[in-house]
């Protein structure tokens, strides 16, 4: 499949993105509940990562012409953008950390957690990232209205996986005795948890203040934040690619 510029070329693309991204969660479920294959597991968190960034976050468009007049938008857009991944690069470092040590922890054994909340955490942040991708489309091609509504949705769904996170995986876990002081697998888990539920909470603000911005009428052909927060918001995403199966599918359950 290839990027496409207009309208409805992008939107459609968007929807068949997020069904391969639904299906490759299923199988992912699948394979987990089955045979319990890692490479597997592994090679389908790779897939759906590689669709995210690539579509979603248009990695593509560090090419984009950005020469000319420094003082030009589409020069300081470029920029921007080099920046804006080269910080993601730094981040992913964090998280890269924290799945090394998820596995020197705990190897191919996992906590005991909830799978049907996990399952279920994951489709809203998923589904989140659908209506960010359309959000983003929607302010590209002028839709402000369009932009406003599935930017509130993403905001809704970001909450709402929080909070499934947060406050209701935590207070789970906990009351199974899994806490951050009962062993490796709780060490692991919530620091894990806490280090992405932190980037969720900055992704909610960074929404807000584009949504806020976007109800002023602050953007036009002009909006690079918008695009800063959607490329940030997927990021979060591709986080979570491969924190859930790493805390949840993989390994035997210990504890």
């Amino acid at each position: 499949m290839t990027h496409k510029h207009d309208k409805k070329s992008m939107l459609s693309q968007g929807v068949f993105i997020f069904v391969y991204l639904a299906v490759l969660t299923g199988l992912e479920f699948f394979v987990a509940i089955t045979f319990n294959s890692v490479a597997v597991l592994v090679a389908v968190a790779l897939v759906k990562a590689v669709l995210v960034v690539y579509y979603y976050m248009h990695i593509y468009e560090l090419n984009a012409d950005g020469e000319g007049d420094e003082n030009s938008y589409e020069y300081k857009t470029g920029t921007n953008r080099l920046g804006l991944w080269l910080f993601l690069i730094s981040d992913s470092f964090v998280f890269g950390g924290l799945m090394v040590m998820r596995m020197n922890l705990l190897g191919l054994t996992r906590p005991h957690l909830n799978q049907t909340l996990g399952l279920l955490v994951t489709a809203v942040l998923l589904i989140s990232s659908f209506f960010m991708n359309r959000g983003e489309t929607m302010m590209k091609n002028g839709d402000r209205k369009g932009f406003l509504n599935s930017t509130l949705i993403t905001f809704l769904l970001g909450l709402g996986f929080f909070i499934g996170v947060v406050a209701v995986e935590w207070r789970l876990a906990a009351h199974e005795g899994l806490t951050p002081t009962s062993g490796p697998a709780g060490a692991a888990f919530y620091m894990m948890t806490g280090m992405h539920a932190f980037h969720v909470l900055t992704g909610l603000i960074f929404l807000a203040i584009v949504w806020i911005n976007g109800r002023k009428g602050l953007y036009d052909e002009k909006h690079y934040p918008v695009e800063a927060a959607a490329v940030y918001w997927h990021f979060i995403d591709v986080v979570w690619i491969f924190f859930y199966p790493a805390l949840y599918l993989v390994g035997a359950v210990v504890g």
